[in-house]
């Protein structure tokens, strides 16, 4: 601004000081605007201020300084500009020290990412007055704003680096998923996404500014599945993204709520525990907010069994595994000869060995009067395995389980279990001479299971008056009690039945149990004694048990099923997930709110089966699955699942009993208390065909002897058994005369029992191959007028799961020697010497295979070679003994045979005999040639003989051994009177 001429500043500069061409006095300060705005652009060095940054001061000289003579350092001039911030990355340089202009710079790089403005103080100074200007003044401080523009540097980029998303054919989408990219630059011109763009073209899609896809057309899934596109993105100064991003979309069919992802057949191998059933199972509900899930797993087993994979012993072994009170009597045993009332009704056949007893109104059995209980006090128990129906007729006939009704001339039932109506009733009447008031007599149980036909478990436990029922270990009290006055005493014999009642005679009376019948004469209304009241369905396992009642554990043991459902990792679970199973496990409830914990709920479901050798077959499952949302009670519809749990056919055991076949013993020894022992050396073994890695089978066998083979295939599996039977071949054991038997000691400390008749003795109860070779070896054979046997033969078998695996037969027979007069020539083979060592024959067991296994490794070989050459060599020694010791013959069999268990039981050797061999008198000189040639084939067969002879230890002493030397000194100086009546031809035994 000029007035007349006169700039501004020089009018400012000449009013303000009187001085200022004259002295050289610093009197004013310097002055600068209050406030200052800039704008820098990032990687830029020069701020553009408004105003400009100027200062000026009153003691400077007009700008014609030398005019008036004005020094070249006057205090009126500008010296520097100074900044007071934290970090202000600017400077002020003074470009012109007179005119006080000066110019604000970046001291270094200014990145708008990093901060966009800056705020900060600044202050000009004058140059001062004095020697080096020593006096300067400095302004006022002015605030300076600074404020950084962006550049477009940076490219968008995108958050992820796929997208994947899943569409349903046949629907049209506002937005099938959103991409989003962003941008590093600070300015919102720069730093948004303005625009997205499908790169991939011919695609059936497009994108909004804000990066929702949407297909533009119906897709079809049957076209094609699955989509793959590639969208860009650009900012707001169009810049484009460096690298474009990939999308997968995935066409789904029309969705159907339910469950996905489980196979309809699921294999199960025995003995690997828990399988888990849906390990990838998910349910699809179609995208639908739910409240929650229930779903319902069943396995379905009804057709295995009495209802499912239970152990299948007889019940007596079950009880005893169970830990069940002795005394209990088994009314629907096995057919046997022993127990033979059962031989005409009705079996269910193809149930894995379950004894199960099928009526179909038309069967009964009566029970032997030495097997039912006498004894039935105020305690005892009825237990059975029912599976029943609804009875056939509107007006059903009662149908009886067990009755116990009056044998002759009247029909009073004692007591009786029966089903009427879908009703249970059990019938207790008391004898007068127990009780003589009125009391209950008929208990009623009402229950669904009477006529579901299915398996269950009933168990009644007496305690009169009370009377309780348990129907798969749950408890039932009587919905309604009869009472009723005991039965007049009486001398008539009760009959027990089964699968009916036994009714004596059929009267207009007959319903009046209290009282007598009256005898009607031949016109009246009497007919033969018969079965009535028929019973329809299936029984299994039918005891009672006197004196005692059954605990609740034991009950739950004896119905317990060895397969069913389970869970996996219950840890794991959410918490809102909550599960129960029935008490059979096999039906598993499942509730949650949340889908996810239900399809992890799902997967951990498992199948389980614990017995050593299961039932193979189908276990069918079925799922239901009912959906809740949120305001309704059902909004999905959920179809159910049909699949099968396929049980394997689990490694059949091949139960073998091994050991000597034929024992021969001198008539003594059988009369003696202790007789002997036919299975002493009995081995029972049990093995498991194994494939190998190359998919086929390889024999593998055990041996416990010396001079063993191994070979690979097979393994040696330890399990129980339940029975072994004893049984004589032939004519029965004469009682009189003869006795198969064993100590009650030997069973003492092991889950065994043991029965015996003439036929034979049978050792029953589930317990290990150990137990019962141990208590086999300690059976006895006695007979005590032994003259006029030759020998007698046994047969053994061995049975695990009641029959379903059974062991080879295994024939052992005992020859008896009979010991005559004095003779002059003796059968080297015909005795034993008492003096011989025992010896131990190696135990061969070859498999089926064996002769494709090609030679034995030399190392058995040796041994096997070892074992023959020894054998020999005692074969040589014990034939020359036997020659020596057998001269005393001409003594009569009391003197001869001092201690036959010690001479026979204590040698090391069993005699073979050939009866064929006749030892006549003088011997033609053509049959003294054939007998020398007969000792020579002997001698080469002696190997042979002797390896099948029993080797028992010996327990002779020396003093015994002392005593023989002393004998057969003596025989050998004796004459020989007399031969054994033998045949002394060649023929081999």
């Amino acid at each position: 601004m000029h007035i007349l001429g006169v700039p501004f500043a020089l009018l400012w500069l000449l009013s303000g000081s009187s001085c200022a061409l004259g002295g050289k006095v610093n009197k004013h300060k310097p002055w600068i605007e209050t406030s200052y705005h800039g704008v820098i652009t990032e990687n830029m060095d020069t701020v553009l201020l408004d105003p400009p940054l100027v200062a000026l001061d009153k003691d400077a000289p007009v700008p014609y300084a030398d005019s008036f003579h004005v020094s070249v350092t006057v205090p009126g001039e500008i010296c520097s500009f100074k900044i007071f911030g934290q970090d202000a990355p600017f400077e002020a340089v003074v470009l012109n020290r007179t005119s006080g202009e000066g110019v604000l710079r970046a001291s270094s790089h200014v990145d708008c990412e990093s901060q966009k403005e800056y705020t900060f103080i600044i202050q000009a100074y004058d140059c001062g007055a004095g020697p080096g200007g020593a006096n300067w003044k400095k302004s006022h401080k002015a605030v300076v704003h600074i404020q950084v523009d962006d550049v477009n540097e940076f490219s968008p980029v995108f958050r992820e680096s796929l997208y994947k998303a899943s569409v349903t054919e046949g629907k049209i989408y506002d937005s099938i998923l959103q991409v989003e990219a962003w941008d590093q630059d600070c300015s919102p011109q720069y730093s948004q996404i303005c625009n997205y763009e499908i790169v991939t073209g011919g695609t059936p899609f497009a994108i909004d500014r804000n990066g929702n896809i949407r297909n533009t057309e119906r897709l079809s899934y049957e076209k094609q599945q699955s989509y793959r596109i590639m969208v860009s993105a650009f900012d707001c100064g169009q810049k484009k993204a460096k690298e474009d991003v990939a999308i997968h979309i995935e066409v789904k069919p029309v969705c159907k709520p339910g469950w996905q992802g489980w196979n309809k057949r699921v294999d199960y191998e025995p003995g690997t525990g828990s399988k888990q059933l849906f390990p990838k199972m998910h349910l699809e509900t179609c995208g639908g907010p739910l409240s929650g899930v229930k779903a319902m797993v069943e396995l379905q087993t009804n057709h295995i069994g009495k209802g499912c994979d239970r152990e299948t012993y007889s019940e007596k072994s079950l009880q005893k595994l169970c830990g069940a009170a002795s005394g209990s009597t088994d009314l629907l045993p096995a057919p046997s000869p022993a127990t033979n009332w059962t031989a005409s009704l009705l079996t269910d056949s193809g149930r894995e060995s379950d004894l199960i007893y099928r009526f179909d109104g038309r069967q009964a059995a009566n029970v032997p009067d030495h097997v039912v209980p006498q004894n039935l006090t105020d305690q005892f128990t009825v237990a059975t395995w029912m599976k029943h129906g609804p009875s056939p007729g509107l007006r059903a006939e009662k149908e009886t389980i067990l009755c116990n009704s009056d044998k002759t001339e009247m029909n009073r039932h004692h007591y009786s279990l029966y089903v009427h109506n879908c009703r249970l009733v059990f019938l207790l009447r008391r004898d007068f001479t127990q009780i003589d008031t009125f009391r209950p007599a008929e208990f009623h149980w009402k229950l669904e299971q009477i006529c579901d036909k299915e398996w269950h478990y009933y168990v009644i436990n007496v305690e009169f008056p009370a009377v309780t029922l348990f129907v798969d270990g749950v408890t039932y009290e009587p919905y309604l009690v009869t009472d009723d006055w005991p039965i007049h005493s009486s001398k008539i014999d009760t009959q027990l039945t089964v699968g009916a009642c036994w009714q004596a005679f059929s009267s207009i009376t007959s319903n009046i149990f209290s009282l007598p019948l009256p005898r009607f004469p031949s016109g009246g209304e009497v007919a033969t004694p018969r079965f009535t009241q028929y019973f329809h369905g299936s029984l299994s396992g039918l005891t009672i048990r006197p004196g005692r009642i059954e605990t609740q554990k034991v009950i739950s043991c004896l119905q317990a099923c060895k397969e069913g459902l389970d869970i996996n990792s219950l840890e794991s679970l959410a918490k809102d997930i909550k599960f129960h199973f029935n008490p059979a496990q096999s039906v598993l409830v499942v509730e949650g709110e949340d889908v996810d914990s239900i399809n992890t709920a799902m997967t951990k479901v498992s199948y389980i089966n614990s017995r050593q050798f299961p039932t193979p077959g189908l276990r069918r499952l079925h799922i239901s699955t009912s959906v809740q949302c949120f305001g309704e009670d059902t909004c999905v519809s959920i179809p159910d699942i049909k699949a099968v749990v396929m049980v394997l056919p689990p490694s059949e055991p091949r139960i073998t009993i091994s050991g000597s076949k034929q024992l021969v013993r001198p008539a003594s020894v059988l009369r003696s208390p202790l007789g002997v022992a036919p299975f002493k050396e009995l081995r029972i073994t049990s093995t498991v065909m194994k494939s190998d890695s190359f998919g086929g089978s390889r024999m593998l066998s055990n041996f416990v002897a010396v001079c063993a083979v191994r070979r690979p295939g097979v393994m040696e599996v330890m399990h129980n058994l339940d029975y072994c039977d004893v049984l004589v071949i032939g004519d029965e054991l004469e009682p009189e005369r003869e006795s198969l038997e064993i100590q009650h000691s030997a069973l003492l400390g092991k889950h065994l029992d043991a029965t015996n008749s003439t036929s034979g003795i049978s050792i029953y109860g589930v317990d290990s191959m150990a137990h019962y070779e141990q208590v086999l070896r300690q059976l006895r054979y006695r007979n005590w007028r032994p003259a006029s046997l030759t020998e007698r033969r046994f047969r053994l078998t061995c049975s695990e799961l009641n029959g379903r695996y059974t062991s080879n037969e295994f024939n052992l027979e005992i020859s008896v020697l009979h010991h005559t007069a004095p003779m002059e020539h003796v059968n080297h083979m015909a005795a034993q010497s008492q003096y011989m060592r025992p010896v131990h024959h190696p135990l061969m067991i070859h498999t089926p295979n064996s002769h494709m296994s090609g030679p034995a490794p030399p190392a058995a070989t040796v041994v096997i070679v070892v074992c023959i050459a020894a054998l020999v060599i005692i074969v040589v020694i014990g034939i020359y003994r036997i020659h020596a010791t057998h001269q005393e013959g001409s003594r009569d069999e009391e003197d001869e045979i001092k201690d036959p268990e010690s001479d026979w039981e204590g040698s090391g050797l069993n005699i073979t005999v050939n009866p064929m061999e006749d030892m006549r008198g003088p011997q033609a000189p053509g049959e003294a040639a054939r007998g020398e040639e007969c000792e020579e084939e002997d001698e080469d067969d002696d190997v042979e003989l002797v390896g099948g002879m029993t080797i028992v230890e010996s327990d002779s002493s020396d003093e015994d051994e002392e005593e023989g030397n002393k004998g057969r000194q003596e025989v050998n100086g004796r004459k020989q009177k007399g031969k054994p009546e033998w045949d002394s031809s060649c023929g081999t035994y």
